[in-house]
């Protein structure tokens, strides 16, 4: 597999123009003697970010390396996504990306509206190929099996997959039901069982203790934020191995996504979380780890609070203080 680009505060890209000032130059004591100011050892620097010109160099159409942060190194990583392209027909989306995402953490991917988070996302669990005209290249694996092998059954791929949409969608039929979809497809039948997978991914998903004594009820009389969160506990009933969600709470009022981001914190440790956000408060919020995408590729991937607080790339951090996006 081939190694992310992974780089420290201090690493350069080759490119003059990829550097802060265009120069690896040092003030010298004797130069920061006469302008009056401290020795540079004596001196806060503020080193991030450090990295420049990534996006004008996309805009001139090349393919830029993700500055990975070293922390991911210690991490295991639940799904690799190795030098990842897509095209719809002649139109390319997603440009060579590597990502690892980490076993049991939050990873939100945050960017302009079309940058292809969402794209990538529905990559995952392969619901791309319903597109015509779609080809990719590249690899992603999950816990170590190629996603896109050719003896791979899609259906019993998605399975080891949850997925929530950005728009709720329940089923037309009762809370209960719509919990234990994913087993009654795989044939399980025994009630104690059922019972108990309802119960635990109801509560796991905040939702037990305002639906227990509704189960039999039309799912559709939830309200939005209730549906939203029962489509997470039905996501979570198989025990996925990944949980995909898709702007989960970009219809929702600001009462029903904090107990959705309650929630995606709560998950955390017991599922690895893959989100895709809009709201980079809510990412600041809920995530270990963020990727920021931009035309088809990521910029910078790396914990949540250097990414908002100290990244390494200076277009990260035009993104997210608003100066741009």
């Amino acid at each position: 597999m081939a190694t992310p680009h992974i780089t420290g505060p201090q690493s350069q890209p080759p490119s003059p123009e990829l550097r802060p000032g265009g120069s690896d130059a040092r003030p010298s004591l004797a130069d920061a003697r006469a302008e009056g100011a401290h020795p540079p050892h004596a001196q806060r620097v503020r080193r991030h970010p450090v990295i420049t010109g990534r996006l004008q160099a996309i805009a001139r159409g090349e393919v830029v390396p993700t500055e990975t942060h070293p922390a991911l190194a210690g991490e295991e990583a639940v799904l690799e996504i190795d030098h990842f392209s897509l095209w719809y027909g002649s139109k390319q989306a997603l440009f060579d990306i590597c990502l690892r995402i980490p076993r049991g953490k939050v990873t939100a991917l945050i960017g302009p509206s079309g940058c292809g988070k969402s794209t990538l996302l529905r990559s995952v669990n392969r619901l791309n190929d319903l597109i015509h005209g779609v080809r990719q290249a590249g690899d992603m694996r999950l816990n170590g099996d190629s996603i896109y092998d050719r003896s791979v059954d899609v259906i019993e791929l998605r399975k080891r997959m949850g997925m929530v949409f950005q728009k709720s969608n329940p089923f037309p039929m009762s809370i209960f039901e719509n919990v234990v979809y994913p087993l009654r497809i795989d044939g399980v039948r025994d009630r104690q069982l059922l019972a108990e997978v309802c119960e635990r991914s109801l509560r796991g998903a905040a939702l037990w203790d305002e639906v227990k004594d509704r189960l039999h009820e039309n799912a559709l009389e939830l309200s939005g934020g209730q549906q939203q969160r029962l489509c997470i506990a039905r996501a979570i009933a198989a025990e996925p191995e990944v949980l995909l969600m898709d702007e989960p709470c970009s219809a929702l009022d600001p009462l029903a996504t904090g107990k959705i981001e309650d929630l995606m914190r709560e998950l955390r440790g017991n599922y690895s979380v893959l989100i895709v956000t809009h709201n980079m408060q809510q990412a600041s919020r809920t995530a270990d780890y963020t990727a920021f995408m931009y035309l088809g590729q990521v910029i910078e991937y790396g914990p949540t609070t250097d990414i908002f607080t100290k990244p390494f790339v200076k277009d990260t951090e035009d993104y997210v203080t608003g100066r741009f996006g």
